[in-house]
């Protein structure tokens, strides 16, 4: 799994017949590895709940999305895991089928969503985001490396 992080002041996505919308907090752009397994799944989870890039009192990066009332929002992007490296035209063949990538894609927001509040894209949809950086800060886990 690889999931690009950026810490938002705001951000929202939208598709034709779909909007959400959240405040302070993360977007999550997330992409299925085509060996991903249950012990890439728990890593990442844990990461994201326990990741601390909000400033404490002290302007130091040290505290995590629960610590300051922050949301997700959750944007599944096959395309994370794109190569590039023999041609110019990308390959996704590192990318998980879509019926296996939405099962963990799905399984993660519903997660993530017991314990932080999440709102989603649309799994495969054509999509439209937009945000707001917030630092800019912008982290990127990779269960592979």
């Amino acid at each position: 799994m690889r999931a690009v992080i950026q810490r938002v002041s705001k951000a929202c996505v939208r598709t034709t017949n779909y909007e959400a919308s959240i405040k302070v907090g993360y977007l999550i752009l997330l992409g299925i590895h085509v060996d991903d397994t249950e012990t890439d799944y728990q890593y990442m989870l844990k990461k994201i709940i326990n990741l601390r890039v909000f400033e404490d009192e002290n302007q130091k990066m040290n505290l995590s999305l629960n610590q300051i009332n922050g949301e997700i929002l959750l944007i599944s992007q096959f395309t994370l895991l794109g190569s590039v490296k023999k041609n110019n035209r990308p390959s996704f063949t590192e990318s998980a089928k879509p019926l296996i990538a939405e099962q963990w894609y799905l399984r993660l927001y519903e997660d993530l969503n017991r314990i932080i509040p999440t709102k989603k894209g649309v799994f495969g949809a054509d999509m439209s985001i937009e945000l707001t950086n917030d630092g800019p800060v912008t982290i990127i886990i990779d269960t592979k490396e």
